[in-house]
């Protein structure tokens, strides 16, 4: 409405430097001879702007950065040094070929590579992420075996909009990781408007081999042999059909590894017609993954938890109010000791921010109007002002 009125104060300025007063003369005696008319038509647009004011997605915090995106390469094992040679540095060469990019930045660390691709600011957003996947479509075969390479949330740094933990008193930290990453994160995911939800804490399960090394001599098998058995061992395909009694029979073999029994049990090679297995040769056992961080709850106890991550260009206030609603549908599925809490929620601040907006105006409403007043000692031209501000 601002801007509405004033560019209408720019059309009278125009319209008085180029036809003079008799132009003003002739639109205010229009104006005055259908009043009603203008009266219906400033309702209408006061209506407009309520519609779309409350249909524009607010947010707290303003999103001042680049129009970034980030491309992901993982390659286990593997120096800082080693992926800036081999990860880092060819992909970010290949990567400058982009039209309308703007810089490409690269962080090489144990294990992964992070690929910050800047387009400028004209730039849709979604058309950069195609741009990116269809190069990557062309990279892909030049890269090292084994390196994965995957891009980024279509989100922006901004877009941590809601935290929340899980409490329970029967389950330990692993056993709630183990629910994050395989139920929770799964049914927040599928949350209209959410890009991505990242665990935090508590501990990833694993099956840990630990090999003795002189019987690795002794029966002269190499690590690579044993890592070779286990990725066959843990892979299911289909047999085929036969038939049988005038009916089709699908066959299909079970080889998904399901617990440590199956893992010791593996067949890693023959010597003189004997299979040497896994329990041979080391010990399996039940171990977490190492960890670089955790999540505390307000009470100072560790906990595992979750970030929602809305995709870009989405209103924040009601990806959390679907959020809220499918946890407290997620809740009601999960044990009686156990439920999720909030932890962070940005919807707190976006309404403090409105309500100190709407102060703020209301004040200077009171201000106009007392100046106004002051110098005109005439309260209908104060009112004429206001009216016009929203």
């Amino acid at each position: 409405m601002v801007i509405l009125f004033l560019m209408l104060k720019l059309s009278l300025l125009v319209f008085s430097s180029l036809w003079g007063s008799k132009m003003i003369s002739k639109l205010t005696e229009v104006i005055l001879k259908n009043l009603n008319i203008v009266i219906l038509f400033y309702f209408v647009i006061v209506i407009v702007g309520l519609y779309i004011v409350n249909k524009l997605p607010i947010d707290a915090i303003p999103d001042l950065g680049e129009n970034q995106q980030i491309v992901i390469v993982s390659w286990e094992g593997k120096d800082p040094k080693t992926i800036e040679q081999q990860i880092s540095y060819p992909l970010t060469s290949k990567l400058l070929g982009i039209p309308n990019l703007k810089a490409v930045r690269s962080s090489s660390s144990y294990g992964y590579s992070i690929i910050y691709v800047i387009f400028k600011d004209n730039v849709d957003f979604y058309w950069a992420r195609t741009r990116i996947i269809e190069k990557l479509q062309q990279i892909l075969p030049t890269l090292p075996e084994g390196a994965k390479v995957e891009i980024g949330p279509d989100a922006t740094g901004l877009g941590q909009v809601f935290w929340y933990y899980i409490e329970s008193s029967s389950l330990d930290l692993s056993e709630l990781r183990t629910l994050q990453d395989w139920y929770i994160k799964f049914q927040l995911t599928s949350v209209d408007g959410v890009s991505e939800v990242a665990s935090v804490g508590g501990f990833v399960r694993t099956y840990q081999v630990t090999l003795d090394p002189y019987k690795l001599v002794a029966y002269n098998i190499t690590v690579d042999e044993i890592v070779e058995s286990l990725r066959k061992a843990n892979y299911e395909i289909g047999a085929g059909e036969i038939e049988m009694s005038g009916r089709e029979v699908i066959i299909r073999s079970e080889g998904f590894i399901k617990n440590k029994k199956d893992i010791e049990d593996n067949v890693v090679v023959y010597r003189d017609g004997v299979p040497i297995m896994i329990k041979d040769i080391g010990v399996v056992e039940i171990a977490n993954e190492p960890r670089r961080g955790v999540l505390i709850d307000r009470n100072g106890n560790e906990v595992v938890g979750g970030v929602v991550i809305i995709r870009y260009g989405t209103n924040p206030r009601e990806v959390i109010e679907r959020v809220k609603k499918k946890i407290d549908e997620i809740n009601s599925t999960l044990p009686s000791d156990t439920k999720i809490v909030p932890y962070y929620d940005r919807t707190e601040i976006i309404e403090k921010v409105e309500q100190s907006l709407v102060k703020t105006l209301i004040e200077e409403s009171l201000i106009v109007i007392a100046v106004i007043f002051i110098f005109l000692l005439h309260i209908r031209s104060s009112l004429i002002v206001i009216v016009s501000l929203p």
